[in-house]
């Protein structure tokens, strides 16, 4: 009823006449004011009018409608009033032969409705939006208005046919009339009223002339609305799809493709109406050249929109091992227009980028580059989701045939297609329509050790490519501004956080990246390669920066992800920018960082006691995902009794105490359960992690460390197991900053605990 409240505010400014095009004979204003609820609660756009099928849904349609009014004019007190409506509601069997023609009538007056509010709610010389392009892009309701105008433009062209049909009419009864007055005596009496009939037909003649030309102009100006938001919806379906591309880095991406399927649907409705009433005025007045042409102009943006109109609403994988089983799902927005009868069969095939690009061209691949199993489909409809799609669920590309690479280009740097087609008829149209798509591009493996240099050639062409570009070009170099939010994006995407990298992890990437370590370097116009990014091994390294940045991004979502999305781990941090933030803080202040040497490994660094009572700065040997598999970050941080405060200053028991695992409960066949324990070792010149069985008592308060030698040797525990015992690379290990020696006294407690553990070692 919003509607409703909002137009009648409007009705006295409204002239008599937009009132009685508003609201016709056959559906007076007493209908919309007393059933407002209700008009308003129905479907009626989702009805297809041309559909004989749904005459008996618009049918019940009536007889509710007929219903309410008698029911309202029998509540009524107002004698006039329910007078009234009783006879209203005994007209309004008159759709009951045509129960669609209601539909349109209401329809139409709620379309008119909505445009009424918009033109009145603009302000003079207000201008649509451009963005991009020129093209007016995601507005749903500015595409709404846009499409209203266009079907208000159709229905003033069928008012206009209508009274030409009705001057044509009279002027064919005046003219039978005139003929015995025709040579009469001018002393006749009569003369005068011959006068008057000829008269009378001369006017109905120019009303006729003028009106016909009122009907070629307005149809000529549908023609023109007509393409011009045709042009937006296909320029709509193109944003969608780039927008599912850049979604593979983690960009929001709106994936309901119900509100373009309406688009097309009426977009096709009122192109056949533009047709038939074309073909009508071609009787009225002649086939001429003008004509003709509009009328090559309409099946041009027919065929157009039937063409455009097949959309792949699941993508492939974008990396794609031989003998794997993959699906996708194709999406027809014209799916409820298509012929019913002959089943609607999709073919899939691989075609490679060249192949793609000829596409363009209207060139259609006839080499068959590759083996494709289950790629054929059948385009159903489902009522529920109003969707009609081919699934191809079982798809898998037996072998590949590859092109002849220029270089050192390898086989994860080609990219492939999948290109779907198939051959439609769509109702009220004569001829089949041979249609096709293709989908994003995809890298084609053999063996899972290829999936991370595939991936990478995927995240650079998603990221960086741009809209309407020649299949599958992309820059060579793209600025280091647009590089990092890529991979900011591609975290939060992979990691499932809202939490991205800041400027101080982004600016350490760029010093990577680039292999500068000035830390004052602005580095946003500076460009990257694609060498830079995955071709090119990181100086001293044996891997990429992509292969190392993708390790990063596994290990966080796999062990680390609560950690990273509260802020406690720090994440990239240069050498530099390390020392800086950890020179001035006392003795045990530590930070989470990912590792430099090692793919997927996080390291501790902290600030740590030097031999001469000076200060140093100790990185811990990486953790990776299988050591954080055995026993939890938050476990090995509160082993660890070198470490004791989080950067900037909290007490690294308050901030991981959540992330402490809880001592088991004895086993029930006897055996004394046991934890793994975390123990730095503090030799000089060594910071390595290692971590050691060790028993639990039933009352874990009293569990038991037994050492393998005095104070001043290694602190390990009997029978050790070590996980991570290599030493750490030289660039987890920065060299130590000495600062002004500290006094360094033995807390008492520390001996003390120390002779009980003796003196208890001693009894056993």
């Amino acid at each position: 009823m919003a509607l409703w409240m909002q137009i009648s505010q409007q009705l006295p400014n409204l002239s008599n006449q937009t009132l009685m095009e508003l609201y016709p004979d056959s559906f007076p204003i007493d209908v919309r004011h007393y059933l407002a609820n209700w008009i308003e609660e129905q479907r009626w756009e989702d009805f297809d009018t041309d559909s004989l099928e749904q005459e008996p849904q618009a049918r019940r349609l009536l007889e509710q409608m007929v219903e309410l009014l008698q029911e309202v004019a029998f509540h009524n007190p107002n004698v006039v009033e329910k007078v009234k409506l009783q006879h209203i509601s005994r007209n309004m069997s008159t759709f009951q032969t045509q129960p669609l023609q209601l539909v349109r009538t209401v329809r139409d007056i709620l379309r008119r409705e909505r445009l009424l509010l918009r033109q009145a709610a603009m302000p003079p010389f207000t201008q649509m939006p451009t963005p991009i392009n020129g093209t007016t892009l995601t507005s749903r309701e500015v595409n709404t208005s846009d499409l209203d105008t266009l079907v208000l433009k159709v229905l003033d062209i069928q008012s206009c046919r209508q009274q030409i049909h009705q001057l044509q009419e009279e002027l064919n009864w005046e003219k039978q009339e005139a003929e015995p007055m025709q040579g009469q005596n001018d002393l006749d009496p009569k003369h005068a009223d011959q006068v008057t009939k000829q008269t009378r037909i001369a006017q109905l003649e120019y009303k006729y002339q003028e009106c016909a030309k009122k009907r070629v102009q307005l149809l000529q100006e549908a023609m023109c609305s007509l393409e011009q938001c045709q042009t937006r919806l296909i320029h709509r379906i193109k944003s969608w799809r780039w927008e599912q591309l850049r979604s593979t880095i983690g960009l929001a991406f709106d994936d309901n493709l119900l509100p373009l399927q309406t688009w097309c649907e009426q977009l096709l409705g009122v192109n056949g109406n533009l047709r038939q009433e074309l073909m009508l005025v071609k009787r009225d007045h002649g086939s001429v050249e003008q004509f003709h042409l509009l009328e090559e102009n309409l099946s041009h943006l027919l065929q157009l929109l039937i063409h455009s109109s097949l959309v792949v609403e699941k993508q492939p994988p974008q990396v794609i091992k031989t003998q794997s089983k993959f699906s996708s799902t194709v999406r027809y927005l014209l799916g409820e227009k298509v012929a019913p009868g002959k089943p609607v069969l999709l073919k899939a095939q691989i075609i490679t980028e060249t192949q793609a690009r000829n596409l363009g061209q209207g060139v259609i691949p006839t080499e068959n580059v590759g083996e494709l199993i289950n790629s054929t489909a059948i385009l159903e409809h489902n009522t529920a989701s109003k969707s009609t799609c081919a699934t191809f669920r079982n798809m898998s590309i037996r072998k590949i045939k590859r092109a002849d690479r220029k270089g050192s280009e390898s086989v994860t740097e080609e990219k492939f297609a999948l290109l779907f087609t198939t051959e439609i008829v769509i109702t009220g149209c004569e001829s089949p329509y041979c249609v096709q798509t293709i989908s994003l591009p995809v890298v084609i493996i053999v063996h899972g050790s290829q999936e991370n240099n595939a991936m990478a050639t995927v995240i650079w062409d998603c990221a960086f490519s741009e809209p309407n570009r020649i299949p599958f070009v992309v820059p060579e170099r793209v600025p280091w501004s647009q590089m990092s939010e890529a991979l900011s994006s591609k975290f939060m995407s992979e990691v499932q956080t809202s939490r991205g990298l800041d400027r101080y992890n982004l600016h350490c990437l760029a010093q990577k990246i680039f292999d500068k370590l000035e830390i004052s370097e602005d580095f946003n116009k500076m460009p990257v390669s694609w060498a830079q990014f995955n071709k090119e091994v990181l100086p001293g390294r044996t891997f990429t920066f992509w292969q190392w940045f993708e390790g990063v991004i596994d290990l966080t979502k796999k062990c680390l992800k609560a950690y990273w999305t509260e802020g406690l781990i720090f994440g990239f941090i240069g050498k530099q920018h390390l020392h800086v933030i950890l020179q001035n803080k006392p003795n045990g202040t530590f930070l989470l960082r990912f590792s430099d040497s090692e793919i997927g490994g996080i390291t501790i660094a902290y600030v740590d006691v030097c031999e001469n009572g000076g200060r140093k700065i100790q990185n811990i040997q990486p953790f990776t995902k299988k050591d954080l598999d055995s026993a939890g970050l938050g476990d090995r941080i509160r082993d660890i009794k070198c470490i004791k405060y989080v950067y900037p200053d909290m007490p690294k028991n308050e901030v991981f105490k959540k992330y402490f695992t809880v001592p088991s409960a004895p086993n029930p066949d006897g055996y004394l359960p046991f934890k793994l324990t975390t123990v730095v070792d503090p030799e000089p010149g060594s910071a390595t992690a290692s971590i050691t069985p060790q028993p639990v008592s039933l009352d874990p308060i009293y569990s038991i460390q037994t050492p393998t030698s005095l104070p001043g040797g290694p602190a390990a525990f009997a029978q050790p197991y070590p996980v991570n015992a290599s030493m750490p690379s030289q660039d987890d290990l920065y060299p130590p900053m000495l600062y002004p020696a500290e006094s360094m006294r033995p807390d008492p407690q520390d001996h003390m605990e120390l002779e009980d553990f003796l003196s208890t070692l001693n009894k056993l």
